[in-house]
């Protein structure tokens, strides 16, 4: 069973993974985007682990919710909504219980991602972090982290080739091809920050 403090290692390793990689998401993002989404993201999950910190919540669902919440009040762009709203529902599809199975964030997971497909009005296959989410969603709900890690960075990977559909990138048509997404590539952080925490409770 996954506790407060296993998600609060899950924030902290995703926030670690995006200081490492910040600016390799940022070089990312600038020949299809705004040339900020490492930094962004950094602000964003320095914030949230420092609210982790001082607020200590004691449940996942609360952690989850918590963390959406400092994302979409400190992240500027479409980052800020988006991770907010993934984070935020998941939190909440978790509800109020002090521990959950791996089965039920696995569920949790996709009504977050599900949220964010309705947000951005994407869908798999539009270059977006979808095409990382989606694959590791479905990978978790055989309970395999490593599993779930594995399909996000194949997912984002595969976007490379890919015409974006939505988002600022969509603006560049045909020229958007080529270009592995940032966004794709950020929620690949994520999973591996996932399967990282649950690497240091088995």
């Amino acid at each position: 069973m996954l506790d407060a403090d296993f998600f609060r290692r899950w924030m902290a390793a995703t926030a670690a993974a995006v200081d490492r990689e910040a600016a390799r998401l940022t070089e990312l993002d600038s020949p299809i985007g705004d040339a900020d989404h490492g930094s962004n993201l950094q602000r964003g999950f320095t914030a949230v682990r420092a609210t982790l910190d001082k607020d200590a919540p004691e449940t996942p669902g609360t952690v989850l919710t918590l963390a959406g919440r400092q994302l979409i009040s400190t992240v500027g762009g479409a980052s800020g909504p988006l991770y907010g709203t993934l984070l935020r529902r998941t939190g909440k599809a978790l509800g109020d219980a002090a521990q959950v199975s791996e089965a039920e964030l696995a569920q949790a997971l996709r009504v977050g991602v599900d949220a964010v497909a309705t947000l951005g009005g994407a869908a798999p296959g539009d270059k977006t972090m979808l095409d990382a989410l989606i694959p590791a969603v479905d990978a978790l709900d055989g309970g395999d982290f490593a599993a779930a890690r594995s399909a996000a960075e194949h997912g984002a990977e595969a976007t490379t080739p890919l015409q974006a559909r939505k988002g600022r990138a969509s603006y560049l048509g045909e020229r958007s091809i080529g270009h592995q997404d940032p966004g794709a590539t950020s929620s690949a952080l994520l999973i591996g920050a996932l399967a990282e925490a649950a690497e240091g409770t088995s």
